[in-house]
């Protein structure tokens, strides 16, 4: 380990130690301070804060779309990717004080396969069992990284589960694609029995407490997972908010865990689950919603000044959605997304 240096954080006032090989955000992780992020990879921009003091500060590789130059030498800077060399103070532009310390410790875990089912053509539903420790404890909504086995790279995956009591159990729903480190390797050589390395829990896609609000999900693909995750927890818990979950797919067959979702509409009165099809095919027999997701919000809903959304899928159909949401009345602080990303995860 390197050497360590003083990190504050404002306007929250909070201090932490930082070891020069880690990044600022994995150091504030592993200290139980839950900042806002997303890829870890420098690629979402969801981490993106200002130096206010200090500029010895170096920065892993990132994309310039998170980060472009001239943000970079204005003092912006991206926590995902930041390794700091001297005392600095960080202003965070994007924070939740509800969650910010309510950390979980960051642990590394074993697991074992459970099971590997297809639920589309091209997601599966994968069943890992923890084998140590026999417990991980997460927020529904949050994610793990789970090490390619042959390699020293991570893929990060969200659980679909709620907690890890019930078994061991953690419950991902994973994209296959072409040539994906992770994905390929799922489909290809991964069997039930065999073992893989988790860290996590990480992530602050997780439900807010706003009794009276509504809340609107949007998701799309695998961005199923962490939805379901939360919609499985307001279910536990008895949360009767108006909640409405639209999930776009290309067609019929993209389709999966509809029993679930309509089951979860009769444990949840004030719960509906609006699928679209984009693409349906004429031997679908599909008499649904037909069109993009964000075109189905925008015909469904009209006013939500009072509401809480929560996006999770592929960047375009994100960036598509949370201007859409802004216009409809949802205040840009109520606004939380996962928005996957090609380096940081085949999630």
């Amino acid at each position: 380990m390197g050497e360590k240096h003083r990190v504050r954080f404002e306007p929250v006032g909070i201090e932490i130690e930082v070891d020069e090989e880690q990044t600022v955000l994995r150091s504030a992780s592993e200290q139980g301070l839950m900042l806002m992020h997303g890829c870890k990879e420098g690629q979402c921009a969801a981490c993106k804060s200002f130096v206010l003091d200090g500029d010895d500060i170096e920065l892993d590789r990132y994309s310039t779309f998170a980060l472009p130059d001239y943000e970079k030498e204005e003092g912006f800077t991206l926590l995902c990717r930041a390794h700091v060399y001297e005392d600095v103070t960080i202003e965070l532009l994007n924070f939740d004080e509800e969650i910010l310390r309510s950390g979980l410790p960051i642990q590394n875990a074993v697991a074992e396969v459970v099971s590997i089912d297809p639920v589309t053509h091209d997601l599966r539903h994968l069943v890992l069992r923890l084998i140590e420790p026999a417990d991980l404890t997460f927020f529904p909504g949050q994610y793990v990284d789970i090490a390619v086995p042959g390699t020293d790279a991570t893929r990060s995956f969200s659980m679909a589960n709620t907690s890890s009591r019930e078994g061991g159990r953690l419950e991902f729903v994973i994209k296959v694609y072409p040539d994906g480190l992770f994905s390929s390797f799922l489909d290809e050589r991964l069997a039930v029995g065999d073992r893989l390395d988790l860290t996590g829990p990480f992530g602050v896609f997780t439900l807010r407490e706003a009794q009276g609000e509504d809340i609107i999900f949007v998701g799309g693909g695998a961005g199923l997972a962490p939805i379901l995750a939360l919609l499985r927890s307001m279910a536990e818990r008895g949360i009767d908010r108006r909640a409405v979950f639209y999930y776009g797919a290309r067609r019929r067959r993209d389709l999966c865990f509809e029993g679930e979702l309509k089951a979860l509409e009769e444990k949840l009165p004030n719960f509906r689950f609006v699928p679209a099809l984009s693409e349906p095919e004429d031997g679908d027999g599909w008499d649904g919603e037909v069109g993009l997701i964000t075109d189905v919000v925008k015909r469904h809903e009209q006013n939500l000044k009072r509401a809480h959304a929560y996006l999770c899928g592929p960047p375009p159909m994100v960036e598509a959605a949370m201007p859409l949401l802004g216009q409809l009345g949802v205040p840009d602080k109520h606004i939380y997304y996962d928005k996957f990303t090609t380096t940081g995860g085949e999630d």
